[in-house]
């Protein structure tokens, strides 16, 4: 469940991350208001699976997801550069997060 939890948490934060584009600075209202409330169900579901998960593979399984989702989303919304070094990095990313997962001992 810890698992489910930290992923989930890593989608609010590719939202968050997102959302702040999309919040001018946090000068547009239900823009800036959704981000938060992304940015702090993101931080509660990282404290839920970090009781049973190890706080370093937690929190970087939750960053990386976040950065991997918001340079694939920004290539994909805000036309940002989409190079093949670029995916190459992204790719191994994942292969990353995918590495920690299986290398973490299961409580």
């Amino acid at each position: 469940m810890a698992w489910v939890l930290l992923v989930i948490a890593g989608l609010l934060e590719v939202g968050w991350a997102i959302g702040l584009k999309y919040t001018h600075g946090f000068t547009r209202l239900w823009p800036s208001v959704l981000t938060i409330a992304a940015m702090i169900a993101s931080m509660y579901l990282l404290g839920l699976a970090a009781r049973t998960l190890p706080i370093g593979t937690a929190y970087a399984v939750w960053v990386g997801i976040g950065a991997a989702g918001a340079a694939v989303l920004g290539m994909a919304l805000l036309k940002e550069p989409a190079t093949a070094g670029r995916i190459a990095f992204l790719v191994l990313l994942c292969v990353s997060i995918v590495g920690l997962k299986m290398t973490t001992p299961q409580k």
